[in-house]
């Protein structure tokens, strides 16, 4: 059983919420009951987006993103939180202030709200993820619509349905989540220099659809097995292609022998013959 938060009595004037609502070691970790379908693809999908997440302008260090991690928002509720599939951040460090692994992603206790959230369809979760059920009685938690837009006001929400490969986007435009249109396949968000696509293409040995994440020209951010893999063919190819140049080089230098030997075998003749092959040259 998880222990009751520790609260720490206000002063006057009050002490700032980070430093009197509990943390990430205060607040329950676990996923109780929570409506979705824990299968591979909800495994392996978001890990996809985990490993090709890398904003080209922004430093590595400055780089955090999570899979399946609760999500503390309220500062009036601070029990209350979300468990994205998958979200990136930007300008925070991968560890809780620099020293711990995170048990949650507590708001208040961090220096940036997500930029980015994806959420995989299930038919348990759909009207939330989309949006259709919207308002909560006063005394119950708002949906992950509501959250993601009103609260934390993240500037993209991604919801991806693995049964249909439908992106739906939309990005915070006014205060208020408005839909995305694709520009030749891709979701564009300039301000970290990426794009979310979709890619044919094989993970951990499974072929399907995947959403990952692309340049803004749409070239493909390689995950580090990947990376690991194109260098070893880029090895491969450059040793086929000194291989290749050596053995062209020992044919260009046989075929120099040969050409002198014959030669050679031709001035002998015209000696045999009684004709100087110098002197020969001369005349010619």
């Amino acid at each position: 059983m998880a222990s009751s938060p520790h609260y720490i009595p206000q002063s006057d004037p009050p002490l700032p919420p980070w430093e009197t609502l509990p943390t990430m070691y205060d607040l329950p970790s676990d996923n109780p009951e929570e409506p979705g379908l824990p299968d591979d693809f909800h495994f392996l999908q978001p890990l996809l987006l985990y490993l090709t997440f890398q904003p080209i302008n922004w430093n590595p260090e400055l780089v955090y993103s999570a899979a399946d991690l609760n999500l503390y928002y309220d500062l009036q509720h601070p029990l209350w939180y979300k468990r994205p599939d998958w979200f990136g951040v930007v300008g925070v460090g991968k560890l809780y202030k620099g020293q711990d692994l995170r048990l949650s992603y507590v708001t208040w206790q961090e220096p940036a709200n997500p930029f980015v959230v994806v959420e995989l369809l299930s038919p348990g979760t759909e009207d939330e993820d989309l949006g259709t059920r919207r308002e909560s009685a006063a005394d119950k938690p708002p949906s992950k619509w509501e959250v993601y837009e009103r609260i934390l006001r993240i500037p993209y929400y991604v919801v991806f349905s693995r049964y249909t490969n439908e992106i739906r986007a939309f990005q915070l435009v006014g205060g208020h989540y408005e839909p995305m249109n694709l520009t030749d396949g891709y979701l564009l968000m300039p301000e970290i220099d990426l794009s979310l696509g979709l890619w044919q293409g094989s993970f951990r040995d499974i072929e399907r659809l995947w959403l990952r994440w692309f340049t803004l020209t749409g070239e493909l951010i390689p995950a580090p097995t990947e990376e690991a893999t194109a260098a070893t063919e880029r090895a491969i190819i450059a040793e086929q292609e000194a291989t290749e140049a050596r053995q062209e080089a020992t044919e260009a230098k046989q075929e120099v022998a040969q050409a002198k030997r014959k030669a050679e075998q031709l001035a002998e003749r015209l000696r045999q013959l009684g004709v100087n092959p110098d002197e020969l040259d001369e005349l010619l």
